[in-house]
């Protein structure tokens, strides 16, 4: 057999939904995105897009692992979804030693927040939002048999979240999850660009040029660190 036969097939990063950025050998970034519905304990509709926790956690402990990795981009166009999965993302990116930089692009609802403030610093596109709101027995919330109190503690582990990964206080953040009115049939907010960043939400706004400019700016931080 010749060599060609025996070689395996060569399996892509983007062939998983992450996807090298074509920037200089000095600095390189992979990017990864967490878009449509975050898929956890229960399978979705064949038809729905969904970003599926047990894909993104192997491929971020992979990304931690790999030396010519320098920095993450976390690119956030998300509905929400399930809530401890959500988290479990949330608390698998913070942990990445490696510059981490968030944008939300689109928006970065429900259990989107804690993701989106899960990195080292945070952009939202000026047109971007994001949907606060209590943890519901219904529509996009746990794949798991819930109790009031159970639910209760959820929603306080991700005020908690929310509020040690980001400038937002714990009662503001409370207050924006349990206004009545803005949302129809519902109780919560959305923010929408600028006001996120003025509520310390999100550090800044800004699209994927400023996002990027920033991480390389904390990959080359941390190469002369490193080099001292």
């Amino acid at each position: 057999m010749s060599d060609t036969q025996n070689q395996e097939p060569e399996v892509l990063l983007s062939d998983y939904g992450t996807t090298a950025l074509p920037v200089p050998e000095t600095a390189p970034v992979q990017c990864l995105t967490i878009i449509g519905q975050i898929e956890g304990h229960m399978l979705l509709p064949q038809n729905n897009k969904t970003t599926k926790y047990e894909h993104i956690i192997p491929q971020l402990i992979a990304l931690e692992q790999d030396p010519e990795v320098k920095g993450v981009l976390i690119v956030l166009n998300t509905a929400g979804g399930d809530v401890e999965s959500g988290l479990a993302i949330a608390e698998a990116i913070r942990g990445l030693s490696k510059p981490k930089v968030s944008i939300v692009m689109g928006g970065g609802h429900s259990i989107g927040v804690p993701i989106a403030v899960s990195s080292d610093y945070s952009f939202i596109a000026p047109s971007a939002s994001m949907t606060i709101h209590p943890v519901r027995l219904t529509g996009m919330v746990i794949g798991v048999p819930a109790t009031m109190e159970y639910i209760e503690r959820m929603q306080d582990r991700v005020v908690a979240f929310v509020t040690n990964n980001s400038r937002i206080d714990e009662a503001t953040f409370r207050s924006l999850m349990l206004t009545v009115g803005e949302l129809s049939q519902d109780i919560g907010t959305v923010v929408v660009g600028r006001r996120a960043v003025e509520l310390g939400l999100i550090d800044e706004v800004g699209s994927i040029r400023e996002a990027m400019n920033k991480l390389n700016a904390m990959i080359d931080e941390r190469e002369a660190d490193c080099h001292d």
